[in-house]
């Protein structure tokens, strides 16, 4: 199990203490520092059955600077713009062998434990 990390996020540091806390397995990915490329990054979209958009943070002042908001919908021109600029990557994201996902919820959080 893999965990994209930020440490500086309280969402990603509770996801990181419910592994910790479960005695999971897992490796931690800082993915600010160790940003995934766009391979990596459409794998784990695959895992999701999700889509660049959907794991991309708006709300950002980079995804305000590149126009994300009007940007066409286009998945390897949003896969490049994730691996160039990490921090737009939704956080954390906890990765297995067949599946991945956004854990920020509660419920998420929960089938960590």
């Amino acid at each position: 199990m893999e965990i994209w990390h930020n440490p500086r996020c309280s969402k990603s540091r509770a996801a990181k203490q419910a592994l910790d806390a479960a005695t999971i397995d897992h490796v931690e990915r800082r993915y600010l520092d160790d940003a995934p490329t766009a391979v990596e990054i459409a794998a784990v979209l695959d895992k999701m059955g999700a889509e660049p958009w959907d794991i991309t943070r708006l709300g950002e002042a980079r995804a305000k600077e590149l126009g994300l908001a009007t940007l066409a919908r286009d998945r390897d021109a949003w896969l490049e713009v994730l691996a160039a600029n990490p921090v737009l990557i939704e956080r954390p994201i906890v990765i297995t062998d067949t599946t991945a996902f956004v854990a920020r919820t509660d419920e998420a959080l929960a089938s960590l434990r």
